[in-house]
């Protein structure tokens, strides 16, 4: 990707890059209150589900839960892959929590559940954080519960935080499924981004990127928000190659016609 457009809007470095550390990310209001509801959770040993659809900025969540979780008392363990069967979806876990995984199933299970009993015991609460939740295995979903109950079901020594589309919910509320549903006291919903959270979405990285000056017209912002549907990974796209014809263009301002033609680009293309 040509990035001879910074200079022409005076960035330091792309605006939209993913290079973004946790202290840095954009956090809106709406979803500030999300990362407070998941640290009152784990603050309260309870569980967690939750829900937004592609792009909304679930990861951007859990990073900034990542960062503001204090690490003196917990203990997160972050697995995307929830894809695996029952044997080898603990077995990594295993290796995430720094065990030796097992040959088999109930040997790896027992590592863990033990494992998590001694955090327990140190006073170290850990957090299993399962992100794309919504591609487990049915017999995964039938057996999560098992992880969450402990000395008869009457301690909390782990929080699950189940991290999905929103397909994740509809499965969790079959009754097939209730008895870990249940379990999951919290569930929180991620919606789209709106309008003033584009605006403040686009101001934001400009200035990380060392641009003060206001690029996009408020026009060219309304139509890229409504493309990108508050998808903030489209909204990133979309300015992105809107800069880049603007500069080809010998343009210092984004207007409407410029992101006109970057998306009638994508129509055509799709």
């Amino acid at each position: 990707m040509s990035t001879s457009y910074l200079t022409t809007f005076e960035f330091q470095h792309a605006p939209f890059c993913k290079e973004v550390s946790d202290a840095d990310l954009w956090i809106p209001t709406s979803k500030q209150s999300i990362v407070d509801e998941l640290l009152q959770a784990l603050d309260a040993r309870e569980s967690v589900v939750l829900t937004g659809e592609s792009g909304v900025g679930k990861t951007c969540v859990l990073r900034a839960l990542r960062h503001r979780l204090p690490q003196a008392g917990f203990r997160l363990t972050y697995c995307h892959n929830a894809t695996l069967g029952r044997r080898d979806f603990y077995r990594q876990l295993c290796v995430a929590l720094g065990l030796s995984p097992s040959a088999t199933a109930a040997a790896v299970f027992y590592a863990v559940s033990t494992h998590v009993e001694e955090l327990g015991r140190e006073r170290v609460h850990p957090v299993f954080l399962l992100d794309e939740a919504h591609l487990l295995k049915q017999d995964m979903l039938e057996h999560l519960h098992i992880l969450l109950n402990y000395q008869w079901d009457s301690r909390a020594l782990l929080s699950l935080v189940l991290v999905g589309l929103p397909e994740l919910r509809s499965r969790l509320e079959l009754r097939t499924n209730r008895s870990l549903y249940s379990r999951l006291t919290h569930r929180l919903v991620i919606d789209s981004a709106k309008p003033r959270d584009t605006a403040e979405y686009i101001r934001y990285r400009f200035e990380r990127a060392g641009c003060h000056n206001e690029i996009l017209t408020s026009d060219a912002i309304a139509m890229l928000h409504e493309a990108a549907s508050g998808s903030l990974r489209d909204i990133d796209r979309i300015a992105t190659a809107a800069l880049q014809l603007a500069h080809k263009r010998n343009k210092k301002l984004v207007e409407r016609d410029t992101l006109a033609a970057v998306l009638h680009v994508e129509v055509n293309d799709s």
